[in-house]
C-alpha cells in the first residue's frame, strides 16, 4: 500500500520530463532544419541530413514533422516571434532599427537571399518567404509610426512602400555582398535612405 501510493507523486513529474525531452528533441530537429536551410538549397536538403545534424533517426523526423514542408511550419512558429523581437526596436529610434536590421541581416541574409532566389520554383518555400514579407512590413511601418501616423491612405501606403525597399534584404545585399561595402559604410547608406523617404513623406519628423 504505501509502496503503491509512494509512487504516484513520481507520475507527474516523468510526465514533465517526458514532455521536456520531447520537446528539447523537436527544437534540435528544427534547428538543424535551420542550419542547413541557411547554408544549402532546399532540394539538396534531405531528411537524413538533418537527423544527422539533430542526433536523432529519421524515423523520429518523419514522425514529428512529416516532411520538409512540415519542417517548414514548424520553422516559422518556433522562431517567428524571436525573429519579430530581433528586428524590432523603439519607435522612432532610427539608429536602433537599422543597427538591429543589421546585425540580423549579417546572421541570416545569405540563407534568406538564397530562399528568395527559390521562391517560384519551390512552392514548399511560399509560407516562410510571405511571412517574412509580412513580418518585415508590419515591423517596418511599426519602427516608423511616428511620421507615418500623420499619413494617410495611399500617401501612407507609398511611404511605408518605400521604407520597406529602403531596409529590404536586396538592399542590404546590394551594399554587402555586390558593392562590397563596410558594414558602417552600409548603415549609413540605409540611414541616408531612410531619411530621404521621410522628409518626402513626412517633412514634420519627431
Amino acid at each position: 500500500m504505501n509502496k503503491r501510493s509512494g509512487s504516484k507523486p513520481h507520475r507527474p513529474y516523468r510526465q514533465v520530463a517526458r514532455a521536456k525531452a520531447a520537446a528539447e528533441t523537436g527544437r534540435r530537429i528544427i534547428d538543424a532544419f535551420a542550419a542547413s536551410a541557411g547554408d544549402r538549397w532546399f532540394d539538396e536538403i534531405t531528411l537524413q541530413e538533418v537527423a544527422t545534424r539533430a542526433g536523432v533517426t529519421v524515423q523520429s523526423v518523419i514522425r514529428r514533422f512529416g516532411s520538409k514542408e512540415g519542417l517548414i511550419k514548424a520553422m516559422i512558429g518556433e522562431f517567428g516571434p524571436a525573429i519579430g523581437a530581433e528586428f524590432s526596436s523603439t519607435p522612432g529610434d532610427i539608429d536602433s532599427a537599422v543597427s538591429r536590421l543589421f546585425t540580423a541581416y549579417e546572421r541570416f541574409g545569405d540563407g534568406t537571399v538564397r530562399n528568395l532566389a527559390q521562391e517560384q520554383r519551390v512552392p514548399a518555400l511560399q509560407p516562410l518567404i510571405d511571412f517574412g514579407r509580412k513580418e518585415h512590413r508590419r515591423i517596418t511601418a511599426a519602427q516608423f509610426a511616428p511620421w507615418l501616423e500623420k499619413l494617410a491612405g495611399a500617401e501612407r501606403r507609398d511611404a511605408v512602400d518605400a521604407l520597406v525597399i529602403a531596409t529590404d534584404i536586396y538592399t542590404w545585399k546590394l551594399l554587402r555582398r555586390d558593392m562590397e561595402r563596410s558594414l558602417a559604410d552600409s548603415k549609413r547608406a540605409v540611414k541616408r535612405l531612410i531619411a530621404a523617404v521621410l522628409a518626402a513623406y513626412a517633412a514634420d519628423t519627431p
